[in-house]
């Protein structure tokens, strides 16, 4: 088994977040600030996996024209850059933070053009970097040209290298991942309680239907299904059971990226063979650790271990979610 940990994205993004105090539509919003990151959501799972001190080889697609935000933050992170690279630029997102209501609102640019032969590549590097037992990252979108399949074929593709994969994305291609034969699931999803719905095909109104949902997934395979549920914190589900975790209200700077910390926090805490009651705490704890920040970067390591000790972590009983999605 390797000791590092590969992330895959194949749609990363700058992001570029603007702060705002009180957002109002059609009207003049003056901005307080704005900070250009690397994103994409494999790449802000390096980042804080990189803070927390685990190796990362990190690979996907990247435009030519616009790189050195990327090859700056991979340096800086100390993150092995092993991205292909393609013509063009990589697309910007906007992130519209309001700090008065600590929401975000997203404008996601159209960005690069991929082919069969772009993504032959990245499976190249994968075959040359993947050993049996490695914790691999595949999340976000696809770009422009792939068709849904495409992540659902590079799982399959990545389990027969051996690798356990941990998935994190959306929509159709979250959907076919989770269609495919039981021996090309993903060891591990992490989906939003929108995605799991959206993959469901109706609304999920309590933790017994998120539950439910989850649980059949499990059978067909999928060893841990992490569900998100932002403020009421996450649900855990397995084989063995169903855990709960929530932390006490942290005040959010944004919200931008906690999903993805909360998948790095997965990820050490399958890397370290954590029992479950400690990954869901693990879990929680990043993803509130990045709350306090913009960009993928976590705090002191004490700041996170101390959200750790303060997670619940109970039956999924003690969760109440509200009627909207």
């Amino acid at each position: 088994m390797s000791d590092h940990v590969v992330t895959v994205t194949l749609n990363p993004a700058i992001d570029l977040t603007v702060s705002v105090a009180g957002l109002k539509p059609g009207a003049v919003n003056r901005a307080r600030a704005a900070q250009s990151n690397a994103g994409g959501k494999g790449i802000n799972v390096a980042g804080c996996l990189a803070d927390w001190g685990v190796p990362v080889i990190g690979t996907g697609l990247l435009g030519r024209g616009n790189e050195s935000a990327f090859t700056a933050f991979f340096r800086h992170k100390g993150i092995e850059d092993r991205f292909v690279r393609a013509p063009g630029e990589t697309r910007t997102n906007i992130k519209i933070a309001d700090t008065e209501t600590g929401e975000t609102t997203d404008l996601n640019l159209p960005g690069l053009t991929a082919d069969a032969g772009l993504l032959q590549a990245v499976e190249t590097v994968l075959e040359e970097t993947v050993l049996p037992g490695t914790l691999v990252v595949v999340a976000g979108s696809l770009p422009a040209g792939l068709p849904a399949r495409a992540t659902a074929d590079l799982v399959a593709r990545l389990n027969a290298f051996g690798a356990r994969v941990v998935l994190d994305c959306s929509g159709p291609a979250l959907a076919a991942a989770l269609l495919a034969e039981p021996q090309d699931l993903p060891a591990v999803i992490k989906p939003n309680r929108a995605e799991l719905e959206a993959f469901a095909g109706r609304p999920l109104r309590s933790t017994d239907d998120v539950t439910a949902v989850a649980r059949s997934l499990v059978r067909r395979g999928i060893g841990l299904v992490a569900v998100s549920l932002g403020a009421e914190g996450a649900l855990f589900v397995t084989a063995a059971g169903v855990l709960a975790a929530r932390l006490p209200p942290v005040p959010a700077l944004s919200t931008v990226g906690a999903g993805d910390a909360m998948v790095a926090g997965l990820v050490t805490a399958l890397r370290e063979t954590l029992d479950p009651d400690a990954l869901a705490r693990r879990a929680v704890a990043f993803a509130a650790a990045k709350l306090g920040g913009i960009g993928p970067n976590l705090p002191p390591r004490a700041d996170v271990g101390a959200l750790e000790a303060a997670a619940a972590v109970s039956g999924p009983a003690d969760i109440r979610l509200g009627l909207s999605a």
